[in-house]
């Protein structure tokens, strides 16, 4: 079944690279392409892939990091740029983030489960995953006091909204520097969600999720990995494990959001779409039928759920001379 996810990459980077000289000139008219880097294979890809249909000289990098951010995080973002020789700019947003109130909402929020955080604390999100028999999800929150222990807690549903609320600002800061960069060189700017993401709504409305054009929303993430190795990314961005780099404790998007591992993740996803029974899954992944069939079940939850985060905003009467 594992062959079902390969492709030829010289076929879809030609074809990607077509579209996008498309779109930009003649439904966006803008001159190339802004794009967050992030040091992660998603944004590296979009990155090399807009050199590829564009030239380097029409491709703006932007590095975002914050407080919080992974140390690891500037320094791949920069070997990107470096590798595929385009203009960047380096603007850490904790300061925007400080102004926001971000950080004290954050901690506020926090504290209402675990009083004594504050001031050299850590912590992160971890989602329960699916279970069979279609349990509800919930999260729990890890946090990392300074001398090193280790607290979780199982969080109230209004403790949880109140902390996601709190970290959307950082994606929010970084897609507004997007937009003043385009906006400055006449650019568009690309998103760089894989389909996996953007099928499973694993981005903010308003922040990750805005963008002009996005190139790689109809990949798997495996997908992206061939296009990677392909484009000729550097061999520690192609081995850096997908991660959310949001919150202080490192944090995989599995452990966050996806019920499985991505790469599992992308077999069950393109096994649902094409109605490929569960037991042919359960040769390809290694796990049985019923925690399939339990994923199958959470990736339908969360397209319900996620779905308003895709529409665009209700008109309440048609305006024909628009659309």
């Amino acid at each position: 079944m594992k062959h079902l996810l390969s492709i030829q990459p010289a076929v879809e980077v030609e074809h990607i690279c077509n579209t996008l000289r498309h779109q930009l000139t003649k439904d966006l008219r803008r001159r190339g392409v802004v794009l967050g880097l992030s040091g992660g294979i998603d944004s590296s890809v979009t990155a090399a892939l807009a050199v590829q249909a564009l030239g380097r000289d029409r491709v703006f990098g932007i590095l975002m990091p914050e407080r919080d951010s992974s140390p690891d995080t500037l320094h791949l973002s920069r070997l990107v740029a470096d590798s595929l020789g385009i203009a960047r700019s380096e603007e850490d947003i904790t300061s925007l983030l400080e102004a926001a109130g971000f950080y004290r909402r954050y901690e506020e929020a926090v504290r209402k489960v675990i009083p004594e955080f504050g001031v050299g604390w850590k912590s992160k999100l971890i989602t329960s995953g699916v279970r069979e028999g279609g349990t509800l999800t919930f999260f729990t929150l890890v946090a990392q006091g300074p001398d090193g222990s280790i607290t979780s807690v199982r969080l109230p549903v209004q403790t949880y909204l109140a902390i996601v609320a709190a970290t959307n600002f950082k994606q929010r800061m970084r897609k507004m520097l997007e937009y003043y960069h385009a906006d400055r060189l006449n650019f568009a700017v690309a998103g760089t969600p894989n389909r996996l993401e953007y099928d499973q709504g694993f981005f903010v409305k308003n922040g990750d999720g805005s963008a002009d054009i996005k190139p790689i929303a109809h990949l798997y993430k495996c997908q992206v990995y061939q296009l990677a190795e392909y484009l000729g990314l550097p061999e520690v961005i192609r081995k850096r494990p997908p991660t959310t780099d949001t919150y202080s404790m490192p944090q995989g998007q599995d452990e966050f959001f996806f019920a499985l591992p991505v790469a599992q993740l992308d077999f069950c996803l393109y096994a649902k779409n094409h109605g490929i029974p569960a037991s042919e899954v359960a040769r390809a992944t290694g796990l049985n039928e019923p925690t399939i069939e339990a994923v199958w079940k959470d990736i339908d939850r969360k397209r319900t759920t996620t779905r308003p985060l895709h529409l665009p905003p209700l008109l309440f009467r048609p305006v024909p001379e628009i659309h």
